[in-house]
């Protein structure tokens, strides 16, 4: 275990007459207040705060957020309050203290508005001082570090939560290592056989390269020495997540990706790292389209760097990253290599005015900010979250020159919102370098984009298709909901009033009466039109709230039988079965399993209301979910899911072998794993890939059978598949 010498000794090697004393005093109270405790590792609870503070140190931050990294937990786990921190070491480490604290105390609808409620503190805290979110992202890496002692199913859904959330504001805030590791760490227990493929080949092509790695840092240095200039050369193997996307994005397999490794050059100054990119160019050939300039033009998380790929020796593709010192610290530690401790004096609260400069820094704060305040449903808000951050970067400019920032695959749409709200609004057509292009067109860098508008003109839902930026597509789905809240209201009043007739009941005029607004309240509706459009949404049947206004007027149950009322609800309605489900929201509804990505017991799910044919259960990381109405969205989740078969694909590549069939089913038979159909196919290279389609009780059982499969010597990969 760390020991608080080690963190004050590294505290000492960067700051100037430090006040250890603040941190030796907040490890002995947190080591008190935290006495007896342990974690799931068996490891004194101690040890967490006391990895998070060191974790902190390593980014070279300031005494405050060190102290508030051992400190973190204290208000949350303990009886400590903010005022005892305050009191005993001062406002600024009451402040990071409270602004990392969880709202475990208060009562959510559900995990999805508690996580969301969480985030959104968190980024209200991040305007304040971005160190807040420096003690998060320590306090969610140790966490990842150590998650191996949670239960399998909690694994993955914080891995899910830290890949959506954690490593993303990592990577806007330029810290590239802790983002890499949470990635990489996140890989491992949400695709654990793809985590375990790639990392033992990534090991293997490592130890088969170093001569070539060796080669090359050679040819560097001696080019540096020859035009006297001093600098350093190293090669590393890229991270295991971002190989994965390139294989999953391109179609390509391991064997086929070229640049694992890529050769970074450090710099003593500007000149050199523009005079290096022109040795090189002219050593080797330049791989086109493949040169990128994020000195010139910075990435919004201040990433300096020239990026190219060239033809090395021996023929092999190989990348090149060159920088300088300074814009290395700034590529692995971001805003926190811009922490300035001798500006500020010891009485002065050092991280307002630090974290007040950086917040200005980003744009992007301040978008999700204005976000936080405009988004009511903590689904569209994640939604929003997870869209900005997650993006590259492309450059385009205005007729007047203006730099816009957009994100990878950009639209002239896009740019239209980027511009202003109106203009998007009103957005008919958009010329790109002086002509006339589609409005789903894709801006790259460099482009000058002139926006053409018409008053006349309204968003289309058919934008939300290809806008790439949060600000597009929250502005145009707020008009469409719009639209279609009045089209619901319209088409709820139409239904009730047809079923009202068959019972004797005037909607229209007891639409009027205190009875409907009282209706709208039973229904957990703030008002009448809130009622209706969940009528028009078909959340709510006209049948069911007809049923109760009936007894609030009569002070009798109705007998639609009576009535000989046709049915509004599915036949199959009556008898509902959830399949260990629980549904927020609704009672009495169809269930049915998304045949495009089979969910399994254990997975995030999300559920969607299909009218006429009750709840569709996906996976969240179903391809199809992102294409869907907010509106109709559910929160699902599993609850003592029921011991029957579930559908899932997986996909085995083996030797072409006599008799690996038969071994492989007979493998799959003893995990008691039903193969319900399969196909097979034989390839040019000697390899047979087969697809079954298999019958399972949860992920469990599901990753143990693929995990046997891959023990076979002849089998190169066993993966599930969508």
């Amino acid at each position: 275990m760390i020991r608080i010498n080690e963190i004050t000794d590294k505290v000492a090697s960067y700051i100037d007459n430090p006040d250890l004393d603040l941190i030796q005093r907040a490890y002995i109270y947190s080591a008190q207040a935290h006495d007896g405790v342990v974690r799931r590792s068996g490891e004194p609870y101690i040890s967490h705060p006391i990895n998070v503070a060191y974790v902190l140190a390593e980014m070279q931050l300031d005494e405050a957020t060190v102290a508030a990294g051992l400190l973190h937990d204290t208000v949350e786990d303990t009886d400590t309050t903010v005022d005892d921190i305050e009191d005993l070491f001062g406002s600024d480490v009451a402040d990071i203290v409270d602004g990392v604290t969880k709202i475990s105390q208060m009562d959510f609808e559900s995990k999805a508005v508690q996580q969301a409620e969480n985030i959104r503190k968190l980024i209200l805290a991040m305007a304040e001082d971005i160190r807040v979110l420096m003690v998060k992202l320590a306090d969610r890496l140790h966490n990842m570090r150590t998650l191996e002692f949670m239960k399998p199913v909690k694994q993955r859904l914080i891995a899910q939560e830290t890949m959506d959330i954690y490593a993303p504001l990592a990577n806007r805030l330029g810290l590239h290592r802790i983002k890499t590791e949470l990635e990489d760490l996140c890989l491992r227990y949400l695709k654990p056989d793809v985590f375990v493929q790639l990392r033992d080949a990534v090991a293997e092509h490592r130890a088969a390269g170093e001569p070539y790695i060796d080669k090359v840092v050679d040819i560097i240095n001696d080019m540096l020495k020859k035009n006297r200039m001093k600098g350093l050369v190293y090669g590393r193997t890229k991270h295991l997540q971002s190989i994965h996307v390139k294989m999953e994005q391109q179609g390509l397999t391991f064997d086929e990706i070229y640049d694992l490794i890529a050769f970074r050059i450090i710099l003593k100054t500007l000149k050199d790292c523009y005079a290096v990119l022109g040795l090189i160019h002219a050593a080797w050939r330049p791989v086109p389209g493949r040169f990128k300039d994020y000195i010139s033009i910075p990435k919004a998380n201040m990433y300096q760097s020239l990026h190219t790929t060239v033809i090395g020796p021996d023929g092999e593709r190989i990348e090149f990253q060159i920088r300088t010192d300074e814009m290395n610290q700034i590529a692995e530690y971001g805003v926190a290599a811009h922490w300035q401790y001798k500006e500020v004096g010891k009485g002065s609260k050092r991280g307002k005015q630090t974290g007040t400069r950086d917040a200005e820094r980003y744009t992007w704060l301040k978008q999700i900010m204005d976000w936080q305040r405009e988004l009511s449903d903590p689904r569209e808000f994640m939604s929003s979250l997870r869209l900005e951050m997650f993006q590259e970067e492309v450059y385009v400019f205005t007729p007047n020159g203006d730099i816009k920032e957009l994100p990878e695959g950009a639209t002239p749409v896009d740019f239209a919102y980027a511009i202003h709200s109106e203009v998007g609004d009103i957005c008919a057509g958009a010329k790109v370098n002086g002509r006339i292009v589609p409005l789903h067109s894709t801006l790259k860098n460099g482009d000058s984009v002139e926006i053409i508008t018409d008053k006349n003109r309204v968003p289309s839902r058919d934008w939300l298709k290809f806008v790439k930026t949060a600000k597009a597509r929250t502005r145009i789905k707020q008009y469409v909901r719009t639209v279609e809240r009045e089209r619901a209201i319209s088409l709820a009043k139409e239904l009730l009033e047809k079923e009202g007739r068959r019972v004797g009941l005037n909607i229209n005029k007891i639409m009027k009466e205190p009875e409907f607004l009282k209706l709208a309240e039973e229904f957990n509706c703030g008002s009448v039109d809130d009622l209706l459009t969940q009528v028009g949404f078909s959340r709510f049947t006209p049948r069911k709230v007809l049923k109760r206004l009936y007894a609030l007027k009569h002070g009798e149950t109705l007998d639609m039988r009576k009535h000989k009322a046709k049915p509004t609800e599915p036949e199959t309605a009556k008898k509902p079965k959830k399949d260990g489900l629980t549904i927020s929201g609704v009672d009495n509804v169809l269930v049915r399993f998304a045949s495009c990505c089979n969910p399994l017991p254990g997975e995030p799910i999300v559920g969607y209301i299909t009218r006429g044919r009750g709840v569709t259960v996906h996976r969240k990381d179903c391809h199809n979910v992102k294409n869907f109405e907010d509106e109709r969205l559910l929160q699902v989740s599993w609850e003592g899911a029921e011991e029957k078969p579930y559908p899932a694909k997986i996909k085995i590549k083996c030797l072409n072998k006599p008799g690996m069939l038969a071994r492989i089913c007979n493998m799959l038979t003893e995990a008691d794993v039903n193969i319900d159909s399969g196909k097979f196919e034989s390839m040019v290279d000697g390899t047979s890939e087969l697809e079954f389609t298999v019958e399972v009780r949860d992920l469990n059982q599901l990753y143990g059978a693929l995990a046997k499969v891959k023990g076979l010597k002849a089998v190169k990969e066993a993966l599930r598949v969508s």
